[in-house]
């Protein structure tokens, strides 16, 4: 099976080399537990270490406010921008109605799947991206009525990405005590990888973790992994390494 390497320190180990390619990853975690970062994370390291373009589609964050905090890691995403290799797409413009000054974004109309899809299928015919990062599936499934309409848009979005080849992330947040993997409780069901990220409450403080849930095809690690969002962005632990 050909691998998708997530450049993530300490995290491909953990899944056998890398994302099953062509397939989509469910990343689901409460608050501050690092959900965005790693998104930003997986388009930035494909572009940067392994020549793979990507998209990265916010619905939650305008872009200006990305491209200021990943300077924080080092990551000048505008650079990649510019070189053709990172492609953002801005829809919080979609949902508030508000104009926007970048060159890609969904119409202010308001948040549809299918136009999203139209917009990332011509992205990636265009510049040939192999990474799609969607940030997140509780903003736009704040569009669809119903538990069947919000399986039936994420089907379609899994099948369609799927058939461009590109190996995609879904960001989707949870609170911190809820016993589902995801905001709809379908999400886990259609993708094909489950990474959980969140809090752990050790002694008189808070943890990080991360737990491979599930990865169709391959095989990986069970265990619950502490993290650590450093200088350089994440990096998974092995438990060993747990400061406890």
């Amino acid at each position: 099976m050909k691998k998708t390497k997530t450049g993530i320190y300490g995290l491909d180990e953990l899944i056998d080399g890398g994302f099953p390619t062509g397939r989509t990853i469910l990343v689901s975690g409460s608050c501050g537990s690092g959900k965005t970062t790693f998104g930003i994370q997986y388009i930035y390291n494909g572009a940067e270490l392994y020549n793979e373009p990507g998209i990265y589609v916010t619905l939650d964050e305008r872009p200006s406010l990305l491209r200021e905090d990943c300077l924080n890691f080092g990551w000048d995403l505008k650079e990649l921008e510019n070189k053709n290799m990172i492609r953002i797409i801005d829809g919080t413009v979609a949902r508030m109605g508000f104009p926007t000054e970048e060159e890609f974004a969904l119409p202010s109309t308001g948040l549809d799947i299918d136009k999203l899809l139209l917009e990332i299928l011509a992205s990636i015919k265009r510049f040939g991206a192999k990474r799609i990062v969607i940030d997140s599936v509780a903003s736009l499934g704040l569009t669809l009525r119903t538990e069947e309409d919000i399986r039936r848009g994420l089907l379609k979005l899994n099948y369609l990405l799927g058939k461009a080849g590109t190996t995609s992330l879904l960001i989707s947040e949870i609170e911190v005590d809820d016993k589902r993997f995801s905001k709809y409780g379908v999400e886990e069901y259609i993708a094909d990888g489950v990474i959980l990220m969140h809090y752990i409450g050790v002694g008189g403080g808070i943890t990080r973790a991360l737990q491979v849930v599930k990865m169709r095809g391959v095989k990986h690690s069970e265990y619950i992994h502490p993290l650590e969002i450093t200088k350089r962005g994440i990096e998974v632990k092995r438990i060993e390494q747990a400061d406890i």
